[in-house]
């Protein structure tokens, strides 16, 4: 199915108020904000916002007066564009006018050179050095910790301000992690696109492969087979669950439960092995690409997953109530670490953080990709807002991911899983917007093309853009001692927000 997003134009200084207009309809969202070079040299800004219960959405443009680096800021309007508007300004060398904390979010000062504007190299920008939120009072102290962390952490720092034990503000810094992944994927032929597209982030190598295969399907105007998207699906699901039972064990690890900490992380072990079956890659790379995917599943392989899932989920569902049901792990999760509705909204969190928090969004239900949504599960949903309810959400994502994928198994349709379009030419002056339930959450893939069908833009919006911010509203008011389980409750992507 082609998902097709209207096109509407404003001028600079009227998107803020057209962009916060539009979303006061109910259930619409601000889905991502960036620029890109018209083949003039002209910088045209771009808002895409969606509107699920339509299944649709739209693109705004507002092109800048030539040489004009300003515009009025649209996270003064909605907050929901703090981090775009920041790294818009970092990679086309922009300036948000209004902006209540503009500085640099991926470019550090001390690395890159101040007018670098790596997706605009004819411009000088000129970015504003970066500077932690001061947070002042009696009794006020700072705890830096990292960019380098033990164990195999990718690099971030976090800057918290506490009072005693108890945090007051914490400050996140990324961009350690920063690749160019965006430009060279503007480099490339569409064709080989794929395998950098997929190693945005390496735990969600299926999420970000389907949603590039499906941005790029639309620019050749092409519809895997039927079976093909059935196979896609059960990939999508496999990562889903093999990281949320990991989740799990790694929150009992996180506060001293070793039961828990040492019995989840073979279950996630056996997932992974199943998804190697299915795509021939325990991470299930180079599977998922434009047109279907690259290898069948044989009967005998169907029936040896079928077998090793039924005894999969009867161990989950043992082991489950043994921290979820466990008064002394409620103890510590119940209560921590909350965000409330209206900040999750606007801040425009996603996926299990944002369903947590009593916003019923699943772009299962709503944006093609694979066989959703017409068989999208029933959105797992609570209202606190704190790490006991993103457990149990992702408790609940379980049971609903292995109903999937055992009907998938059970149904899947015959015919071929590939079209040959590898000759194809994209689409002129077109987007191709790939939108998938990742299991972090909304994930994005924004193709833009030129006048002769390359690629001019490609963006990507990890759903850990959304949700890191969620993070920092989530430790404020907690103990320091509990930061590492508020953290772990969203584990989110350094390199996915980084690219």
């Amino acid at each position: 199915m082609t998902l097709q997003f209207k096109r509407n134009n404003e001028t600079p200084e009227t998107l803020a108020a057209t962009v916060k207009s539009w979303l006061q309809n109910p259930g619409r969202r601000f889905g991502h904000l960036t620029a890109r070079i018209y083949e003039t040299d002209r910088t045209v800004i771009e808002v895409l916002l969606l509107d699920p219960k339509a299944g649709t959405g739209i693109i705004i443009s507002a092109p800048l007066p030539d040489d004009q680096l300003e515009y009025p800021s649209i996270t003064a309007e909605v907050t929901a564009a703090h981090w775009a508007e920041r790294a818009m300004g970092d990679m086309f060398g922009l300036r948000a006018l209004g902006h209540p904390r503009w500085k640099t979010l991926i470019l550090h000062d001390n690395v890159w050179p101040d007018d670098l504007a790596p997706l605009a190299p004819n411009r000088r920008g000129h970015r504003e050095p970066y500077q932690f939120l001061e947070v002042a009072g009696e009794g006020i102290h700072e705890i830096p910790v990292g960019p380098i962390h033990a164990g195999i952490i990718e690099p971030g720092h976090f800057r918290f301000s506490c009072s005693g034990e108890i945090i007051t503000n914490l400050d996140i810094r990324l961009g350690y992690q920063h690749r160019g992944i965006e430009k060279r994927l503007a480099e490339l032929p569409w064709q080989q696109t794929r395998y950098l597209a997929e190693s945005a982030s390496s735990d969600t190598a299926i999420g970000n492969a389907l949603a590039h295969s499906i941005a790029i399907e639309q620019l050749l105007n092409i519809d895997p087979p039927p079976r093909a998207q059935a196979l896609r699906t059960i990939a999508l699901e496999f990562e889903r669950l093999a990281n949320h039972i990991g989740d799990i064990g790694a929150l009992s690890g996180d506060i001293g439960y070793s039961a828990g900490a040492a019995l989840f992380p073979p279950m996630r072990g056996a997932i992974l092995a199943l998804g190697q079956l299915l795509t021939g890659s325990r991470r299930q790379r180079y599977y998922v690409k434009p047109g279907g995917v690259a290898r069948d599943l044989d009967d005998a392989r169907r029936s040896s997953i079928k077998n090793d899932l039924a005894t999969i989920i009867t161990r989950v569902r043992e082991l489950l109530p043994l921290v979820l049901e466990n008064p002394a792990v409620i103890e510590r999760m119940d209560g921590t670490g909350r965000v409330a509705r209206g900040l999750a909204r606007d801040f425009g969190l996603v996926g299990p953080a944002a369903r947590a928090s009593g916003i019923d969004y699943d772009v299962r239900r709503f944006y093609p990709h694979g066989i959703y949504p017409q068989y999208a599960p029933k959105s797992a949903i609570r209202d606190t807002g704190d790490v006991f309810a993103r457990a149990q959400i992702r408790a609940d994502e379980i049971e609903s991911s292995i109903a999937v994928v055992n009907e998938l198994l059970d149904t899947l349709p015959d015919g071929p899983i590939y079209i040959n379009c590898s000759e194809k030419t994209l689409a002129p002056e077109e987007s191709g917007i790939g939108i998938v339930e990742a299991w972090r959450g909304e994930l994005m893939h924004w193709v833009t093309t030129d006048s002769k069908g390359a690629i001019s833009r490609y963006a990507i919006k990890d759903p850990s853009f959304n949700n890191w911010t969620g993070l920092a509203v989530a430790a404020r008011g907690n103990l320091v001692a509990d930061f590492p389980l508020c953290n772990k409750s969203f584990n989110l992507s350094y390199s996915g927000a980084d690219l």
